[in-house]
């Protein structure tokens, strides 16, 4: 039964006769127009990576981040309208802060998850908002929980994985992700396979030029959410590129 372009995609609280909502549909399709972004969760923590696409060559590096500190222990990777992920993130650090008020100690991620999931489907539901254009990765980790990765998509829905992309190169990225033997690496292991997926998935004939943004939470921060130190970046960077150029040597021998 098509129901495209008869007026049930004019309102997020309308139903289409065969049981969809297209404009939460239509902010999947904002997410899958966007930059990547990877989380994967190994043994002492999570480790994110996202391509950020520089659209112009005046842009002042480093900015527009794609990655936020959430909270000491919670950081965040997005994909899709970057002023709709800025939004998302000032909720998300309120519900963090209030909860430590609250209760005197870090906000567990699953609450954190939830909460911010809660408040993402709420703008599916009336006629008079629009859904949020951006999904996104939370990660973390503490003492007694150990690492925790969840994602949030438009629609409101949250998954917790072992590793997970959003993106226009999802699927390219999910294939290389469960490739890795995560549960027994280390965050230090990990950065470096972050990056190196990035560079795999990322488009070098439609999108030119990328930053790589890694950031990290575990036992190798003491709990703390951080963006990966510049050495052990471009270090990640290095190994990421040379991975390529013998993949590519590879493929030439085979010819």
């Amino acid at each position: 039964m098509s129901s495209i372009g008869t007026g049930y995609d004019l309102s997020a609280s309308t139903f289409s006769p065969d049981g969809r909502v297209f404009q939460v549909e239509y902010a999947m399709k904002a997410v899958e127009n966007s930059s990547t972004a990877i989380g994967i969760r190994c043994k002492d923590g999570v480790v994110f990576g996202v391509e950020k696409l520089v659209l112009s060559k005046l842009y002042e590096e480093g900015s527009n981040k794609r990655i936020f500190n959430i909270d000491r222990h919670v950081g965040m990777a997005v994909a899709g309208l970057l002023a709709d992920a800025r939004s998302l993130s000032e909720v998300a650090r309120e519900e963090a802060s209030n909860f430590r008020s609250n209760y005197g100690h870090d906000i567990p991620l699953k609450h954190l998850s939830d909460r911010v999931a809660m408040y993402v489907h709420a703008y599916t539901l009336y006629s008079a908002v629009r859904p949020f254009g951006c999904s996104f990765i939370l990660g973390s980790y503490d003492k007694d929980d150990g690492p925790q990765l969840y994602m949030v998509d438009p629609s409101g829905i949250s998954y917790g994985y072992w590793g997970c992309a959003i993106g226009k190169a999802k699927q390219a990225a999910k294939t290389e992700i469960e490739k890795l033997q995560m549960k027994d690496m280390t965050c230090r292991e990990l950065v470096r396979e972050v990056a190196k997926i990035i560079y795999i998935v990322h488009d070098e004939v439609k999108d030119k030029a990328f930053e790589l943004e890694l950031s990290w939470v575990g036992e190798i921060t003491n709990g703390r959410h951080e963006l990966v130190p510049k050495d052990i970046r471009e270090e990640a960077e290095k190994y990421a590129k040379d991975s390529l150029e013998e993949e590519d040597d590879s493929d030439e021998d085979n010819m």
